[in-house]
């Protein structure tokens, strides 16, 4: 409709009779909106030209035909051979410049190559789409809009006709709304969903509309004025013309922007629901939430002094952690269920007994090699926290029989208890214990030299649910730990340098504890052979056995791999009577076997080993070598490399 909205239309009729009787035809188009008719009316190159002789220029009239806009000849249109011609060509260009030569002239070309770069400086960078796909189905072709890309300046940013006139003013682009599409008739649609619609038929593609602000250079020259309008689609409307001066789309750049502002404020992590960032903060550290996330913002100082950080706090190595500390922790988060201060110096019975005050939900407490404590503390968590179930007290020289005493009297629902390394602690205390608490599951004792037959008879005794017994370097015989063999649900137990501890009595225990998973029999010189079998034979449910600095051979390796079917790890290190020959055996025989101790068995070679590792690759030998190797595996795999050891 380009040329029916011309200055005179009358002029024109005339002028285009007067024209069809020349070859060389004068063209000057009045025409206010962009055309894509306009470029074929004024294209110049040679075969265009032999096509268009046969053409009257009487009128403009877009034809829909393989979705190319041709001209009307005094209201007849194109034939169908010359209109499939002029398709089947355009239809071979594959570039945006091979299509802007077929439509302009070189001269024309040169002109809106100029225009184009003078645009394209003036347009914000992150409001320029990425180039148009071309899409052909035949040959049907859909009109390509070359599209300006960052840092490119031989693309177009428009196609729009020409003004050879400089008395004709700028025309006011249409003012489309964001979400508008082309139409596949050149209409327009409200896309909704604002995604890009095409049609998968007919091979066409149509862009979505995005307002672009016009320079203030390209506006004020007459012959230099590119239809400014929506990612350079050129699409106006007949609006009557304004004699306002400023950029038409200064005020939709504005409106992008501070769209664009709004939708950044959108992304922030604070617009999450409160659940899942408490659940971001859940895998910081105690210390990273007080030192790092609570310093972000007043709101993630609230997130970070939630409750449910501080129903389980872990203070275990932090100097800083004083008794002052403990109370305000106390006075302001009375919910604590769980607390360790493991390694904390600082901390003394005063802290422990004013949280113990506060928190009568105290369920676990850890407190290792705290030796300034001592019997106040614990003594005031028996009284005050009756729910504890856990309590891991070990490498506390100033504990007594009076804090377990007060723990049996309180606490009937311990389950897991660790006194390794309390020397103050003996029998008197460890029968009180296992009296009162018969829930009890786990018992640990580690080096408690005045723990004898006693406690253990104790314990076998009031607490049948045990099922982690440990009396590593504790003075006990074989008279005591026979005993255990009551336990129906023991499944770990550790006999660790029991100084008088027989073949028979481990037998018996293996026999009677069926239930029973792992055995460590370490530093124990009288385990032999004989025992190793039985243990192989009874041992139904056993998986790891410890037999390091045993007096051992290789007749107990080959026990294992013929009787036993269960056991996945065996550590025989240091035991100086193990050889090629025993190694090889159990690997060979034993299909449940995962790892193999041979650290420091000298009598065996590193060529066997390293024989047996290509062979048995599901079997992780331990030798000296072997855990070098796989040290620096490790190290590599995270970058490490020698020559970095070097320079640092």
């Amino acid at each position: 409709m380009g040329h029916l909205f011309s200055k005179n239309g009358y002029r024109l009729k005339k002028r285009t009779r007067k024209l069809h009787h020349r070859k060389k035809k004068k063209r000057n188009c009045f025409l206010h909106g962009p055309c894509m008719l306009c470029f074929i009316v004024h294209g110049n190159s040679g075969g265009f030209d032999d096509e268009s002789d046969h053409f009257e220029a009487n009128g403009c009239r877009h034809n829909s035909i393989t979705g190319i806009s041709v001209p009307g000849v005094g209201g007849v249109g194109i034939g169908a051979s010359a209109a499939t011609k002029l398709a089947e060509r355009y239809a071979t260009l594959a570039s945006p410049e091979d299509c802007s030569k077929f439509l302009l002239s070189p001269r024309e070309l040169a002109i809106w190559e100029g225009q184009g770069r003078s645009l394209l400086s003036a347009v914000p960078a992150k409001l320029i789409p990425p180039p148009a796909l071309f899409r052909t189905a035949g040959v049907s072709v859909t009109v390509p809009i070359p599209v300006p890309v960052p840092g490119c300046t031989s693309d177009y940013t428009e196609m729009v006709c020409k003004r050879k006139c400089s008395e004709v003013q700028r025309c006011t682009p249409c003012k489309q709304p964001r979400c508008a599409f082309a139409a596949p008739d050149g209409g327009l649609e409200n896309g909704g969903g604002g995604e890009v619609a095409s049609n998968s038929e007919t091979g066409h593609c149509h862009l979505p509309l995005c307002p672009l602000p016009s320079s203030s250079s390209s506006s004020a020259s007459s012959s230099s004025s590119p239809a400014d309008g929506c990612c350079g689609l050129g699409l106006h409307a007949d609006l009557p013309h304004s004699s306002d001066s400023s950029p038409p789309c200064a005020h939709n750049y504005d409106d992008c922007q501070a769209r664009s502002s709004e939708a950044a404020d959108h992304l922030s992590i604070n617009h999450l629901p409160s659940s899942i960032l408490l659940k971001v903060l859940s895998h910081l550290t105690v210390k990273e939430r007080c030192l790092c996330a609570s310093l972000v913002c007043k709101y993630w100082r609230d997130l970070c002094l939630d409750f449910q950080f501080w129903k389980q706090i872990d203070l275990s190595g932090l100097q800083q952690v004083n008794d002052d500390l403990l109370v305000k922790i106390a006075s302001r988060r009375q919910n604590v269920t769980e607390i360790n201060i493991s390694d904390c110096r600082a901390v003394h019975d005063h802290g422990v007994s004013s949280l113990a005050s506060q928190c009568p939900g105290l369920q676990k407490y850890t407190a290792y090699r705290c030796k300034q404590l001592g019997d106040i503390s614990l003594c005031a968590l028996a009284t005050h926290c009756p729910l504890l179930v856990k309590v891991h007290v070990g490498n506390q020289d100033k504990l007594t029989d009076a804090a377990l005493k007060k723990l049996g009297e309180h606490c009937s629902e311990l389950k897991d208890i660790h006194l390794g390394q309390c020397y103050g602690i003996s029998d008197d205390g460890i029968m009180a214990l296992a009296r009162g608490c018969p829930k009890l599951q786990r018992l640990y004792l580690q080096e408690n030299k005045m723990v004898t037959d006693q406690s253990v008879r104790a314990v076998a005794e009031h607490c049948p649910e045990l099922q982690f017994v440990g009396f590593m370097g504790c003075p006990v015989t074989s008279q005591g730990v026979i005993h255990l063999t009551a336990l129906r649900n023991l499944s770990v137990l550790d006999l660790r340098h029991i100084s008088e501890l027989n073949n028979e009595t481990v037998m018996e225990v293996v026999r009677k504890c069926r239930n029973l998973s792992s055995l460590n029999l370490c530093l124990n010189w009288s385990i032999n052979d004989r025992c190793v079998e039985i243990i192989a034979k009874e041992g139904r449910s056993l998986k790891e056995l410890y037999l390091v600095s045993c007096k051992i051979t290789d007749h107990a390796l080959i026990a294992i791999g013929q009787y036993s079917s269960t056991i996945e790890t065996v550590d025989a290190g240091w035991c100086k009577d193990i050889t090629d020959q025993g190694a090889t055996q159990i690997a060979q025989s034993s299909k449940s076997l995962r790892y193999l101790g041979l650290m420091r068995c000298d009598k065996v070679n590193e060529e066997t080993v390293e024989r047996l590792v290509v062979q048995y690759p599901h079997i992780v030998f331990s030798t000296v070598m072997q855990d070098c190797k796989r040290t620096l595996e490790r190290a590599y795999q995270m970058g490490w490399s020698p020559n970095t050891s070097n320079t640092s």
